[in-house]
């Protein structure tokens, strides 16, 4: 038997903690026998003295198992169980094609994704703004869909990890959500509650990134692929750009547009296509769909070219009540804001930074995120057509489009987007899409 204050105690004295130690703490958490004065005590005590691998791992697992872990043995899939998780960016659209994509190569995709928070834009925001599409589909509709369609992406239910909702909201409120162990715990504990063989992890680096600096990116990286494989989930991360937007586009509705035209060939954002195809070859090889990378983006690029990753979203989207013609009509079903104007540069040169946090703000301001859990959205409102790093810039031509609900609200976008795109007499160096990859092999 063990006591709270005693696990406390060793870890406030940056001893070890064994598993069972862990488990307890865990189980306490879920069933409410440790309090949350406990919990936040523990919180700071692994603030400040972190824990090591094997004890990342514990924790990982203990919260995974504190509700419901999905088991897909039933449904005798003839594919692997894989998906992909982002750290959280601006026009980060990526979700939308790659778990289509992943399904058309053979592959199954139970994505269980989030809303936005802060400057980010949440996956299921823009699932909301598809008239009638179920975000919390009961499991049977679910695995239905799963089954069916080989990709559901829809929100984390209330029977999947209880133990990090009650963690992880009393960590918010005692200023201990920075710890790369508590962030990894968090992260992957909902991730492996779906029963994953393989996934691929997106580690945002730059303005628009989660962690403030590109070590601490990597770090979290790092901690990611060891838990993970460590808990029994292949696993790679990889570190990808967010000092610019990632599609053209940020804002909920604007997304879905971009999503579907990026599938069907109408548009494809060439930075967005290179983050989208490095992440999906990584799950398809790592699922066992792909002897490596190349004939990973071989399958990946036919599936794209012949309709099917399309054919594939449009079934997800009808599947969980969405319109059946969705993919051919988008545009009948989608919200417009009132006003779509351009947002022109003061002067010639060539966009040279962007403070993406900045630009995710303006689209919260506009109405298209959440100042707090709960707030309504605007699905209609956000950026569109954001010029790229690197682009010659002159005062005749936008550097974005707004869209918006009142002039008051254009005014205040316009100028936050004036203020964050900064012009320069010089090209800047052109930074890679992808920095690196993590691999177990890495580590």
């Amino acid at each position: 038997m063990f006591l709270a204050q005693e696990i406390i105690r060793k870890k406030r004295n940056a001893e070890v903690l064994s598993t069972a130690e862990i488990q307890f703490f865990v189980n306490g958490i879920t069933n409410n026998t440790v309090s949350e004065g406990q919990i936040a005590a523990l919180g700071m005590a692994v603030y400040f003295n972190d824990m090591n691998m094997d004890e990342r791992i514990a924790l990982t697992t203990a919260m995974r198992d504190s509700g419901t872990v999905l088991n897909w043995q039933s449904l005798d899939l003839n594919g692997p169980i894989i998906d992909k998780h982002s750290t959280g960016g601006v026009g980060d659209v990526i979700s939308l094609m790659l778990g289509p994509m992943a399904a058309a190569c053979g592959g199954y995709v139970p994505m269980i994704s989030g809303r936005g928070l802060g400057h980010t834009g949440g996956t299921l925001d823009k699932f909301d703004a598809i008239p009638g599409y179920n975000t919390e589909p009961d499991s049977a509709l679910f695995r239905k869909v799963v089954k069916e369609a080989g990709v559901a992406i829809i929100g984390q239910t209330g029977d999947l990890v209880p133990a990090d909702k009650r963690f992880y909201s009393i960590r918010d409120n005692t200023a201990t959500v920075e710890s790369i162990s508590l962030i990894t715990a968090s992260i992957l504990s909902k991730k492996l509650a779906a029963g994953l063989d393989a996934l691929a992890m997106d580690v945002k680096v730059g303005t628009g990134a989660f962690m403030p600096t590109y070590e601490a990116s990597e770090e979290l990286a790092r901690s990611i692929t060891a838990v993970a494989n460590g808990a029994g989930t292949k696993t790679t991360a990889l570190l990808t750009d967010m000092n610019q937007v990632l599609a053209s586009c940020a804002g909920n509705a604007l997304e879905v547009k971009e999503a579907v035209d990026f599938m069907t060939g109408a548009y494809r954002n060439p930075r967005l296509y290179e983050v989208t195809m490095g992440l999906c070859a990584e799950m398809l090889v790592l699922g066992g769909l792909a002897s490596n990378e190349s004939e990973a983006r071989t399958k990946l690029n036919a599936v794209l070219d012949n309709g099917k990753a399309a054919e594939i979203f449009g079934r997800m989207v009808s599947g969980l009540g969405g319109p059946a013609d969705f993919v051919e009509n988008y545009s009948k079903y989608l919200p417009d804001s009132q006003i779509i104007r351009p947002v022109y540069a003061d002067r010639s040169g060539f966009a040279a930074a962007m403070d993406t946090r900045e630009l995710g703000l303006a689209v919260v301001t506009l109405g298209g995120g959440r100042r707090k859990p709960g707030d309504a959205l605007d699905y209609s409102v956000g950026l569109s057509k954001v010029c790229a790093l690197g682009d010659e810039i002159n005062p005749e031509q936008p550097i974005a489009f707004i869209h918006a609900q009142s002039e008051s609200a254009f005014a205040e976008a316009e100028a936050a987007v004036k203020k964050a795109i900064r012009i320069g007499d010089s090209k800047p160096e052109a930074t890679p899409e992808i920095y690196r990859y993590i691999r177990e092999s890495d580590l």
